[in-house]
């Protein structure tokens, strides 16, 4: 039983609330503006609640040797959710955090204190200018997880941006992106567009029922320059309690189909979500 208290602020650009979940003893929700953002429990960093979340973990678990420290970029905040699993399962790793709110990285830090011994840094700043800024070839991992309200920003979304991520990447470097739209998936053929001009391989995850135009919700995108083991990634996803689908190869290219990639000029913010529709599925 937790019973703390719940926390609520305003920050930079937004109302934050973290609620103590009833059923684990120190896991909180964070919300921002009453939307869902990210899911902690203190004493068990490695329990991911949000299916969209444990797909990217079961990414984050099959890049390289089980247990070898990251260097790891991370756009987007929330609740460290993400650092915190990585500082479990990957101790050594190197971190940086990157959100635009740091009123939100002050509100979370103090109720939800980082572990000691982690590495992870924390910067107040936009993300695409930050990432302009970084070192060449300096990370293994980046993992975007940006949205202003309930869109992902259109500095975000272009072909420049996915020019620049694949700069800071090391050679056998990672990308992943949380994403969200609908059929016909205008705005998620276009980012794999977009990364398919600078990366070799690439993946899609999602629920069955959002790549069959059911619902909105949430893709997971994946970029590398070396084959990814997608037959172990298509098992993990397979075995949660709310199974994913993996696509690439044929498959995601039929998806691409005559998606263009798109330049910063014409970049759009991802589709506003329907009413009550936006999903952390």
């Amino acid at each position: 039983m937790n019973d703390s208290i719940p926390v609520a602020r305003s920050t930079d650009f937004g109302f934050a609330k973290l609620m103590p979940d009833v059923d684990r003893a120190r896991a909180w929700l964070l919300t921002v503006d009453g939307a869902p953002q990210s899911y902690v429990d203190l004493d068990e960093p490695t329990h991911l609640e949000f299916e969209y979340v444990r797909r990217l973990g079961h990414v984050l678990d099959g890049i390289g040797e089980p247990g070898r420290a990251l260097d790891v970029v991370h756009l987007g905040g929330g609740a460290l959710t993400l650092p915190r699993y990585l500082a479990a399962t990957r101790p050594g790793s190197r971190q940086d955090v990157v959100d635009f709110d740091r009123g939100l990285l002050d509100l979370v830090v103090e109720h939800l204190p980082l572990p000691d011994a982690a590495s992870i840094a924390l910067h107040a700043a936009d993300a695409r200018g930050w990432l302009e800024k970084a070192p060449d070839a300096s990370a293994d991992v980046l993992v975007a997880d940006v949205f202003g309200g309930s869109r992902v920003p259109a500095q975000l979304t272009s072909l420049e941006y996915a020019r620049e991520a694949a700069r800071v990447l090391r050679g056998d470097g990672v990308y992943l992106a949380n994403l969200a739209d609908s059929a016909p998936f205008a705005f998620l053929r276009s980012q794999f567009a977009n990364f398919a001009e600078v990366f070799e391989e690439l993946v899609l995850i999602a629920e069955p029922g959002v790549l069959r135009g059911r619902r909105f919700g949430n893709a997971v995108l994946v970029a590398a320059r070396r084959l990814l083991d997608t037959a172990a990634l298509a098992r993990r996803t397979a075995a949660d309690a709310f199974p994913a689908r993996v696509e690439h190869g044929t498959g995601l290219r039929t998806f691409i189909g005559a998606a263009r990639p798109v330049r910063d000029q014409q970049a759009v913010a991802s589709p506003e979500p329907p009413d009550g529709a936006f999903g952390i599925g």
